[in-house]
């Protein structure tokens, strides 16, 4: 995936400026404008609302004695979102919105895991603390120095 983030820092201003002259010779100059920022505003209340909703789950889930590891991608995943909704341009504002609609969130959290090394890594980290905790010797000593 990271392969393609340079090609995707040409393309995406590429599409925003295609989208954004095209929707201006439809609309106007003025209202095209009026869109974005609209889009921008309503993008950080919805980010604020789904923000404090992801943290309300998280402390719940820390006071359960869980640790919110869903919750925590899903914070990275609205930061990410909340930028793009800043970021003028409808292509942006498009994939910004779903990243704070919680469904579309959840599963591009599940693909991102799928298709990771997050996965792997997580995994192998558990493997090996299963694999210590199984090597426990127990006991009895005595001191004979004494």
């Amino acid at each position: 995936m990271i392969r393609y983030w340079p090609v995707l820092f040409f393309l995406v201003p590429l599409i925003e400026v295609y989208i954004l002259i095209q929707v201006g010779s439809v609309i106007g100059v003025g209202w095209t404008i009026l869109l974005v920022i609209m889009t921008a505003v309503l993008g950080v209340n919805l980010l604020r609302h789904q923000g404090l909703s992801t943290l309300m789950r998280a402390n719940k889930l820390m006071s359960q004695g869980q640790i919110p590891a869903m919750e925590m991608l899903e914070g990275l995943v609205l930061a990410v979102g909340g930028a793009l909704l800043i970021t003028p341009g409808f292509f942006t504002d498009i994939v910004g919105f779903l990243c704070l609609l919680p469904y579309s969130r959840r599963q591009f959290i599940r693909y991102l895991l799928l298709n990771s090394t997050i996965q792997s890594t997580y995994s192998s980290h558990q493997e090996n603390v299963y694999r210590q905790e199984s090597r426990t010797i127990e006991g009895e000593y005595k001191r004979e120095d004494e």
